[in-house]
This record gives C-alpha cells, sequence and structure tokens, in this order.
C-alpha cells in the first residue's frame, strides 16, 4: 500500500532526526516544494564543535533546564535552523516543512512536535507556507502577530 506524501516526508525527516547529536530530544527537518526536497536538516552542533553525544554531557541537562526554556545554553543548531541555512531562499518561498523528532531516552516519537520560537522566526523568514509534523499541519501566517495587536494584525 502506498503512503501519502505527507507521510513519505515525515519518514525522511525522522530517518534525518537519527543523526542528531543531542542527548536530550533529536529532530529532523525537510524542506520541500513542487514535490522535491529542496533541503535538510538534523540536530547537531555547529561544524568544528564538539557534539554533546561526543562529549558525553549536556549543559542544559546538567543544570536542569526544562524542555523548551533557555535554548541559548544549548550546543545544538536546530534541524529546522539547519535545513534553512542549507537552501536557498527562493526556493523555500511557498515551501512546505516538514518536522519530525524522537526522544533519545524512550526513542519515543516527540508529541506536540513543534518548531521553538527561534525556529518559528526562521521559518517566517524564508517564506514557507506551512509545516507539517505528526502533530498536524501548521500554517506559517498564523505565527506572524504582533503582541498588543490581534493575531490577524487587524488592529
Amino acid at each position: 500500500m502506498r503512503i501519502s506524501k505527507n507521510d513519505y516526508y515525515l519518514n525522511i525527516a525522522l530517518e534525518c532526526s537519527r543523526r542528531g547529536t543531542c542527548l536530550r530530544r533529536n529532530f529532523g527537518a525537510i524542506i520541500a516544494k513542487n514535490n522535491q526536497i529542496v533541503s535538510t536538516g538534523y540536530t547537531g552542533a555547529p561544524r568544528g564543535r564538539a557534539n554533546c553525544c561526543d562529549l558525553g554531557k549536556c549543559r542544559r541537562i546538567e543544570l536542569n533546564v526544562p524542555q523548551g526554556e533557555r535554548y541559548e545554553l544549548c550546543r545544538s543548531v536546530h534541524a529546522e535552523m539547519n535545513a534553512i541555512i542549507s537552501a536557498p531562499r527562493w526556493e523555500m518561498i511557498d515551501a512546505i516543512m516538514y518536522i519530525n523528532g524522537i526522544d533519545v531516552e524512550t526513542g519515543a516519537t516527540v508529541m506536540p512536535c513543534l518548531p521553538c520560537e527561534m525556529c518559528k522566526r526562521l521559518i517566517i523568514n524564508a517564506g514557507i507556507e506551512c509545516v507539517i509534523t505528526p502533530s498536524g499541519l501548521y500554517e506559517v501566517r498564523d505565527w506572524v502577530w504582533d503582541e498588543g495587536k490581534d493575531k490577524y494584525n487587524l488592529r
């Protein structure tokens, strides 16, 4: 039985996540446009820096930082960021990003599987139209709003 396109790309993103080097959670990201993969990315330290899995430690784990907080302490570049860095902007305009991730300790798929606020800003600026994760489909335009104004900038 043939799988859907979304499942196909989510499976590839999951496979990319297996290259991740984080000791907590690893993600993979795929940018696709016109049914072609434009770029891929996974969680890992910047080029030339040691990965957490190679060091055998994570500063955020050592400091007991909750998930979703204090990303400035993290050595890793997120999968979404790496996929965006590796793609030309003109190929990302109106593209779809697929994100999937695994919890290192349990091996389970991360749910909900959503980009952090930093990655959302990069996704918006890249011109990506929507993000698809195992948690669902997210329209990037829904992330574009300013504090003090309503969500859709109608005021």
